[in-house]
């Protein structure tokens, strides 16, 4: 089972701009306003459009989300500002399955 603790997990407009790993880093500091001795990994799911955020602790990611409110403004290299919600990721254990292993 693949379980996710002291995770944010962000997830940008569908219809907003491409964003960059720099921009990304940048909107954490600048933005989020969290420190960078706090952040453990930081995960890109291009796809999905989500940025996965592994903090410290857990008293790290209930800070981040009383301040931000669940929802924090991304401005673009173009000038357009995007709105990105943030939640607690991994609420739920997910079952993997995994064929031919021998």
């Amino acid at each position: 089972m693949a379980e996710r603790r002291n995770t944010v997990v962000c997830t940008f407009d569908p219809a907003s701009p491409k964003v960059t790993a720099y921009g990304i880093r940048e909107w954490i500091h600048d933005i989020l306003r969290i420190p960078g001795k706090t952040v453990n990994l930081i995960q890109i799911e291009g796809t999905k459009r989500q940025v996965h955020i592994k903090l410290a602790d857990k008293q790290c990611v209930q800070v981040v989300l009383r301040e931000t409110c669940g929802q924090a403004d991304y401005r673009h290299n173009n000038g357009e500002n995007s709105t990105v919600s943030n939640a607690i990721a991994g609420m739920v254990t997910k079952k993997i399955g995994i064929a031919n292993l021998p």
